[in-house]
């Protein structure tokens, strides 16, 4: 998807976002990422490739559940 719509992987996970209406925190040490974190204005994507995205929910968390920290 990312070489469909000119961007980088990470460019299209944080559109799917923002397509979805989620709020979105990017970050980054690196000058040339908080550029691309920034280029997400010029595209959308698919409602198709947005579908496509959400089915790869799993139902599973990659970090800490912050229903869970103190």
């Amino acid at each position: 998807m990312a070489e469909k719509y000119g961007k980088t992987p990470a460019q299209v996970v944080l559109r799917w976002h923002l397509d979805n209406g989620f709020v979105i925190f990017p970050k980054s040490v690196h000058a040339e990422r908080l550029r691309e974190n920034f280029d997400l204005f010029d595209f959308s994507l698919d409602p198709d490739d947005i579908s496509k995205i959400a089915t790869l929910d799993r139902g599973e968390r990659i970090g800490p559940d912050p229903s869970t920290l103190n």
